[in-house]
């Protein structure tokens, strides 16, 4: 399971790198707030403006090696966008 956290007003860059990656579904959670070490808090205040989104997604051992080299890319281009992403074990369970 792919876990990819970034700045919303990076979506459009996120999701087109995506699909560069061969990544064909994912489920987005919008409006995430918090803090992260490299960029400054998104926490949807006055004094905090932004949010961030949270995309989820299963990936294809073969296509993991390909999306990370391009969300590597994407955070070079983009340093203030916050992007983040974890890969986590998974298991389908419900076919």
């Amino acid at each position: 399971m792919f876990l990819i956290i970034y700045c919303e007003a990076a979506d459009d860059d996120v999701i087109a790198a995506l699909k560069e990656a061969g990544v064909q579904g994912y489920t987005k959670m919008v409006e995430a707030r918090g803090e992260g070490t490299e960029t400054e808090p998104k926490l949807g205040t006055h004094f905090w403006p932004g949010k961030n989104n949270v995309l989820l997604m299963a990936v294809a051992d073969e296509a993991i090696a390909r999306l990370d080299a391009r969300l590597r890319e994407l955070k070079r281009e983009h340093p203030r966008a916050g992007v983040r992403s974890f890969l986590l074990p998974m298991e389908e369970l419900a076919v």
